[in-house]
């Protein structure tokens, strides 16, 4: 590390401390040849790749902005989210990986949202998976329910029925 008072190019870490949960670290450096101190601070960037190419910074912001949508008039807390936002930051970076395909950082919502509220995943999936049926929804909604009772359920296909019960009046 390059001093910032005489440009001597080697310097000795006298102290190195974690920051920001982590993320950052702190390195207190003392230049080898005029002897002064100076503070560094290391972070390690994570980048997310997008299906076009185009790489950007990954943000735990914009996570808890589209799990906010998928959570819209539901019983689910600003806690609940910035949480599940902070997990799958965890899973991610946890992969090693300097660069990450936004295909995962998907992948690392669904886990956790699932958990969070069955309702929110569903939009959520919806979306991140393109359905273009009713068939995707069904098959989305038996997986939740195998998943929950620990049994395979099979949706018949849908026969539309009012609250009472009985087939709705057709007006034509």
């Amino acid at each position: 590390m390059r001093c910032p008072y005489c440009r001597h190019a080697d310097s000795r870490v006298v102290d190195s401390r974690e920051a920001d949960d982590g993320q950052l670290i702190r390195r207190r450096r003392s230049c080898t040849e005029c002897g002064k101190r100076f503070t560094t601070v290391e972070e390690a960037v994570l980048a997310v790749v997008k299906r076009s190419g185009v790489t950007e910074p990954f943000s735990r912001t914009k996570i808890m902005s589209g799990v906010r949508k998928a959570c819209q008039g539901r019983p689910v807390d600003e806690d609940s989210i910035a949480l599940l936002a902070q997990k799958v930051e965890e899973t991610v970076r946890a992969k090693g990986a300097a660069e990450i395909p936004s295909h995962e950082v998907g992948l690392a919502i669904l886990g956790p949202l699932r958990d969070l509220d069955q309702v929110a995943y569903l939009r959520f999936a919806s979306v991140y998976k393109s359905f273009d049926s009713l068939d995707e929804f069904e098959k989305e909604i038996a997986d939740l329910r195998t998943a929950a009772t620990g049994r395979d359920v099979t949706v018949p296909h849908a026969v539309s029925t009012t609250r009472a019960g009985r087939p709705p009046k057709v007006i034509q």
